[in-house]
C-alpha cells in the first residue's frame, strides 16, 4: 500500500500558516508528499521554508493562481487538484496549510487505510476536528464549526476537490473549471477514522489574522471587493472574549513545538468573559441562536444540520 500526501499553498510564511508543520505531521506515513506552491509575493519566504524540510519524499510543483478563471474560491480547489493529480499512491492524504495531524493518530490512520484499501465501497476517510481560536489553548465546540471532514480519498481521477477545497466529490467528466458544480456529482462514501485534524487557521497575531481574512476574501470575492471592504475595517482582527470559548486540555502535535513557543500576542487577546469591543458580538460563539443550538446538540448527542458533504458508512 502506498500513501501520497498533498497540499497547496501561497504566501504561507507571510500569513503565518504552519505549512511546514502540516507537511511534517503526516510525512512519516506517506511515501511521497506533493505540494502545489503558488506564485508567492516577493516578500514571502514559503519556498525556502518548505525546502528546509529536506526530505526526498517532498515534491514541489510550481503553479500560478488565476482568480479570474477560478473565482468564488474555486482556485483553492483547482490548486488542490493540481497537487492531487501528481500523486501516485493508492490513497491520497490531503492536509491544508493550516491543518496538522497529531503523531499519536498516525498508526490508526494507516491501519484504516490498510483495512479499506481493497474495499470498493469505501472511497475516503472522515476525520474529526479541533478548531483552535486566538491561541493554542482555546478551541470551538460551538454549533457552526464543522466537526468532521474528508481528508483521505482513494486515488481515483474522478474524485476532485470541491467548491473552495473544504471537501471532495466524485465528478465524472469534469470540465476542469467549475469546482462548484453540483449536477451529476456524487458525495463520497466514507468510513470514520479515530483521528483529529488540528486546525490552526484562526491562530495567529491579530494583524496577520486580518491580513489572512483579506486574502481569503480576495480569493472568494475578488480583488476589488476585498480592497473596498478592508478600507473601512481595523488593522487587527478581534477574537472576542476567550473565556467564552472552550479550553483545550489535550496535547498538540510535536511538530508544533516551535509554533507554540513563538506565541507572542497574548497581550492583544481578551481573556475575560466581558464584551470589550463592538465586533465581539459578531462571533458565532457569542450569538444566542448558536449557543442554544449547541445546548440542544449536547443534550441529544449529535449535530443539528451542518455541512455534510459525505455518506458515512458504519464500518
Amino acid at each position: 500500500m502506498k500513501i501520497s500526501g498533498f497540499s497547496m499553498v501561497k504566501n504561507a510564511d507571510k500569513l503565518y500558516y504552519p505549512i511546514k508543520e502540516a507537511i511534517e505531521s503526516i510525512l512519516p506515513i506517506c511515501d511521497e508528499f506533493v505540494l502545489a506552491l503558488g506564485d508567492n509575493d516577493e516578500d514571502d519566504n514559503t519556498r525556502a521554508l518548505v525546502e528546509s524540510i529536506n526530505s526526498p519524499k517532498l515534491k514541489i510543483i510550481h503553479t500560478v493562481w488565476d482568480l479570474k478563471k477560478y473565482p468564488n474560491g474555486m482556485e483553492n480547489a483547482h490548486q488542490t487538484d493540481l497537487a492531487k493529480n501528481e500523486c501516485t499512491g493508492d490513497w491520497v492524504f490531503y492536509v491544508q496549510a493550516d491543518e496538522v495531524v497529531h503523531e499519536q493518530d498516525l498508526p490508526a490512520i494507516k491501519a484504516r487505510c490498510e483495512e479499506f484499501k481493497d474495499d470498493p465501497e469505501v472511497e475516503g476517510l472522515l476525520f474529526k476536528y479541533n478548531h483552535f481560536w486566538g491561541d493554542y489553548n482555546h478551541y470551538h465546540t460551538i454549533h457552526g464549526w464543522y466537526k468532521n471532514e474528508i481528508r483521505i480519498v482513494k486515488n481515483d481521477p474522478d474524485i476532485h476537490s470541491w467548491e473552495s477545497a473544504q471537501s471532495f466529490r466524485r465528478i465524472p467528466n469534469f470540465d476542469g473549471i467549475n469546482y462548484r458544480v453540483q449536477e451529476g456529482t456524487h458525495k463520497l462514501k466514507v468510513a470514520a477514522v479515530d483521528a483529529y485534524i488540528y486546525h490552526y487557521g484562526w491562530v495567529r497575531p491579530p494583524e496577520l489574522m486580518q491580513k489572512k481574512k483579506k486574502s481569503l476574501d480576495t480569493i472568494h470575492k475578488g480583488v476589488e471587493t476585498a480592497e473596498e471592504k478592508y478600507k473601512t475595517l481595523e488593522n487587527e482582527f478581534v477574537y472576542g472574549p476567550l473565556d467564552r470559548v472552550a479550553t483545550f486540555k489535550g496535547t498538540h502535535p510535536a511538530v508544533m513545538k516551535s509554533k507554540l513557543a513563538d506565541f507572542f500576542w497574548a497581550d492583544k487577546l481578551n481573556y475575560s468573559r466581558e464584551l470589550k469591543h463592538p465586533n465581539d458580538k459578531n462571533h458565532k460563539h457569542i450569538k444566542l441562536k448558536y449557543r442554544f443550538v449547541t445546548f440542544l446538540e449536547n443534550i441529544i448527542g449529535r449535530e443539528i444540520g451542518g455541512f455534510r458533504n459525505y455518506i458515512l458508512i458504519r464500518k
